[in-house]
């Protein structure tokens, strides 16, 4: 099917280009555009023929030549600080001069997203964020993906460097998949994984043109997932930013990091473009980046089953399982160690004789556990050879059952910390190369390769490195004033990525299997208590004789076992190393009708199919031994209108998507705009939004926390694959009871509450929210912003534990579910900025609360209540000389996710840049830092500790 739906739009996209072929005859405009106070040439300046594609930007000297088949066309010249104009031109026109003046007029950014239509920023139906090209090259952020979290109403949770994932209005996650991100029209969520891969594979800072997010529900407009958010990043044209381009970045890192010391970064990126007659245009980016990543060292003891931190460090528990320290989590109860080393010798004996010694019994009658070492060794003695070292080895725990000597208590392997288990040495490469080509005026088509690799940190269950990661997407498109065609693919290759938690359990077992480690530790402990010894001090011997000769990092042997361990898959092979090579095909198409109504009214339809090919060899979904594939498709429309002499607009929108494993979902939208006085506006806005649940939610098969949990799908097939429905499980928090109620010597099973699945498995989600905003302008220096919103999501995807046979050997599971009650929240945003002379002035806060909270929902909303940012600069202070400032803070707030939940405490942050032109060269210096104060915080739990970062750049022809 996919093969013959990519004919069949290689087809149209023929049919449509040559149907719409213009013949006419081209004619050449150009001309100088220039400061009107100073008459020094802008360089840059967008100049485009209105109402179509044909356009350019003026180069270095302030000149620009373009070609149009219009006899008669309206050039718009615009410049962010400067004031549009407009200049009709009647024929060929050569020596054009053109003036543009400084102008501190806000509101006036055109924006695309909101309605897949232009509309000014003022006139935005619902809530959108924006930066442009300009804002860019004065941002004191790193990069301006960092610079997303200064937006209003912007959240940000740092898994490593290079990895961050951006979400707004609450439920925040480290891979969010309630949050839609997009690269010139490209998802870029990795289709296996489910993460949204930020900018690992994205624009080069040097070619971007403008980032527009929506917060809040879109899939009216863009389909299923973003029901929290939306970005869309969109790169320039080879036709309006042509030339040669270069960064180079340059700092340092880890300052007065007592784990690292101080580091180096270095990033380089490159652009070149260029376009001939206006007709063949082609674009190049290249960008790479090589760090020493944040690390995650967070040693603190965390109770997996109760789901919180509790006191006592490796010394002190017995217990210990560090937040960041892995091949811990493998625990077992030394009663129960004692009891199997029992079972397995009495079976043992009773198979070597033939059924007829019970060699319990006979230590029974003729020792007792309270026998002297002479006595011992006497009986020892008078047993025949051949079973003389199984019961050795099987008296201490004799001796410890028969006297009461052992605890009931947990005990744990001793783990690796993270910093020995994962690549910390960064590097990003990505790069992207575009052919374009414009048929005439209104119709284009282009071929996009977007590809990138490199190494660094997500957190997801577990800590995974992900090492040599790559993914690439490449695109074909047709696109016109009214319509566009698109087909892409999206490549993820896992490359060597591993788990670093999986990592550590299996150099432990590489080392000595747990089969032997656990009865080592508990034959000791006994000895060492019959010895006199009190509990602590018999704790530690027996981890010291259990740990004799175990693998340290750094030394041979460890990275022998290490690089074994990641050159295995997941599974059946007892790696730790990820096989993924999940693809996903995407077509869609959008037709907008408003010329041909004359835009008396405005129309647009569109329609997409997707299909996923999941392809992991079992590493982690269900697809060792057969192919999983997803098909997805929907439609939308959308109609406004425009009334009471342009006072009110309303906009009404629908779109239907269905999944094959899931019933078909209708997602309205209604907006309506009305203006109260010139440039001042109040919007409100009923959004839904849809999403199905994930790859890994319908399919996901892994074992994580070094093998302690099961990850499953939430399908059917999934749940019966594992018996959950003819044999089930019962919940944590009966379990906790359970263990509880053992620990007090009297285990009481009636305290077990079974879990009962929904017979339909995991289903998407949705969510219905309503929004009343205000954004006005007053005077012409101030501009205001400001919204609430309500939000009610129904069938919320959420996860249970749960515990299969927890009165024999318990096996922990994390499933995929639906609520059944719904999930509330509410919040809004203020924010504004602030003209005087050369200097802005921004501001805005932020406000999210959960209400309604269900029972026995593990509130995974980890969003600070409150937020704050303060912005402050100058472009240019001193001719040639800006700066920029920017201040963001947040409240303390609770994070909950399947790695581990706990609070995550409040921090505020300084970032900061000075730029200086160099006219005589085209070029810009730039001296900045983030966290300019450097005091580390942490965004999320489990997340590393994020410090400054300090750095000089240069970039010529910004």
């Amino acid at each position: 099917m996919t093969k013959k739906l990519t004919r069949a739009l290689c087809m149209l996209m023929m049919v449509l280009g040559t149907a719409m072929l213009a013949k006419a005859q081209n004619i050449v405009i150009s001309g100088t555009v220039t400061d009107k106070s100073t008459r020094a040439p802008l360089a840059g300046v967008s100049i485009n023929v209105k109402g179509t594609t044909t356009g350019t930007a003026s180069n270095q000297n302030g000149q620009f030549s373009l070609t149009t088949s219009s006899a008669s066309a309206t050039l718009v010249f615009s410049y962010v600080g400067y004031g549009t104009v407009e200049r009709q031109v009647n024929g060929a026109a050569t020596n054009l001069s053109v003036e543009l003046e400084e102008s501190t007029f806000l509101g006036q950014e055109v924006v695309i997203s909101a309605s897949r239509t232009p509309e000014r920023i003022l006139e935005s139906p619902v809530s959108i964020e924006r930066i442009s090209a300009a804002s860019v090259r004065d941002l004191p952020a790193p990069t301006f993906y960092d610079a997303l979290a200064n937006l209003k109403g912007v959240e940000m949770s740092a898994q490593s460097l290079t990895f961050k994932s951006v979400n707004t209005r609450g439920f925040n996650s480290n891979g969010n998949t309630r949050f839609n991100q997009f690269v010139d029209g490209m998802d870029n969520q990795a289709p296996g994984l489910n993460f949204s891969v930020g900018n690992i594979v994205g624009l080069s800072e040097l070619d971007v043109d403008n980032v527009e997010l929506l917060p809040g529900a879109a899939s009216a407009l863009y389909g299923a997932g973003g029901i929290n958010g939306t970005l869309l990043m969109t790169s320039k044209n080879p036709y309006d930013y042509q030339g040669a381009s270069f960064a180079f970045k340059t700092g340092i890192n880890h300052v007065n990091d007592d784990n690292t010391g101080t580091q180096q970064f270095n990033q380089m990126d490159v652009r070149l473009a260029k376009a001939w007659n206006n007709k063949f245009g082609i674009k190049t980016t290249f960008s790479f980046l090589q760090a020493k990543d944040w690390g995650a060292t967070d040693t603190r003891n965390f109770d997996r089953t109760a789901r919180q931190l509790k006191g006592g460090d490796r010394n002190t528990d017995p217990n210990y399982d560090g937040v960041n320290i892995y091949g811990d989590e493998i625990s077992q109860n030394m009663i129960n160690v004692a009891q199997s080393v029992q079972n397995q010798t009495i079976a043992g004996i009773l198979q070597a004789t033939g059924g007829t010694l019970n060699i319990k019994n006979l230590m029974d009658q003729q020792l007792t556990p309270r026998a002297t070492p002479a006595d011992q060794a006497r009986f020892i003695a008078g047993l025949p050879a051949a079973l003389r070292p199984a019961v050795q080895n099987y008296l201490p725990f004799y001796v410890g059952l028969g006297n009461n000597l052992i605890p009931n208590q947990a005990v744990s392997r001793t783990g690796y910390a993270e910093q020995d288990l994962v690549d910390y040495d960064t590097k990003s490469l990505k790069t992207t190369t575009s052919l374009h080509y414009r048929f005439n005026d209104k119709l284009e088509a282009i071929g996009q390769v977007n590809w990138g690799t490199g190494t660094s940190v997500y957190t997801g269950t577990d800590r995974y490195s992900l090492r040599n990661f790559s993914i690439g997407q490449f695109k074909l498109e047709l696109k016109g004033s009214d319509f566009f065609l698109r087909a892409y693919t999206t490549q993820e290759r896992s490359g060597d990525a591993y788990n670093a938690t999986i990592l550590g359990t299996f150099i432990n077992e590489a080392w000595k299997p747990s089969t032997t480690w656990f009865p080592q530790y508990i034959g000791n402990y006994i000895g060492a208590v019959a010895a006199g010894q009190p509990d602590a001090a018999a704790q530690q011997f027996a981890r010291s004789q259990a740990d004799a000769g175990r693998l340290i990092p750094g030394t041979p042997g460890f990275e022998s076992a290490k690089i074994a361990i990641t050159q295995r898959s997941i599974g059946p092979q007892n790696g730790a190393k990820f096989n993924d090579k999940t693809n996903l095909y995407h077509y869609e198409g959008m037709y907008n009708f408003s010329n041909l109504f004359n835009n008396v009214v405005e129309f647009q339809v569109g329609a997409s199919y997707r299909n996923y090919f999941l392809h992991s060899d079992g590493t982690i979904f269900d697809d060792a031994t057969r192919d999983i594939t997803i098909e997805e498709y929907g439609a939308f429309g959308q109609i406004g209108k425009r009334m009471f002499n342009d006072k009110l607009k309303l906009t009404f929108a629908g779109r239907y998507d269905k999944s094959q494993n899931f019933e078909g979902r209708f997602t309205p939208r209604v907006t309506g705009v009305l203006t109260v006085a010139p440039n001042n506006n109040i919007r409100a806005s009923y959004q839904t939004g849809y999403r199905n649940p994930t790859t890994q939610d319908q399919y996901i098969d892994l074992a994580v926390g070094g093998g302690a949990t099961r990850l499953i799908g939430g399908l059917p097939e999934l749940l019966s694959k594992y018996g959950l429905v003819t044999n089930p499980a019962v919940t944590s928090d009966s379990y906790r009871a359970f263990l509880a109620s053992a620990a007090s010597g009297a285990p009481n099973p009636a305290v077990l509450q079974t879990y009962t699945f929904d017979a339909r498995g995991v289903r998407p989600e949705s969510v219905q929210s309503y929004e009343l905003g205000y954004k006005g302008l007053l005077g012409s220096k101030l501009l205001i912003d400001m919204y609430g919103y309500y939000s009610i999501y129904s069938d919320f995807i959420s996860a249970v534990e749960i515990y299969q046979n927890p009165l024999a050997t318990a096996v922990k599971f994390n499933v995929p579910v639906n609520l059944t009650d719904d999930v509330k929240t509410y919040g809004g945003a203020f924010g504004l900025d602030y003209v005087f002379g050369k200097y802005n002035l921004s501001g805005n806060v932020s406000y999210n609360k959960i209400s309604d909270i269900p029972t026995n929902f593990i509130n995974t909303f980890n969003t600070p209540e409150v937020r704050y940012n303060f912005g402050f600069g100058n472009r240019e202070i001193v001719k040639n000389v800006g700066f920029n400032l920017q201040y963001r803070w947040q409240e303390k707030f609770t994070w909950n996710s399947t790695f581990g939940s706990g609070d995550v405490p409040a921090f505020g942050t300084l970032d900061g840049q000075i730029s200086l032109k160099v006219p005589s060269i085209n070029s810009t210096l730039k001296f900045g830092g983030s966290n300019l104060l450097n005091k580390y915080y942490s965004t999320s739990f489990g997340n590393p500790m994020v410090g400054a970062i300090y750095y000089t750049s240069i970039t010529f022809n910004p």
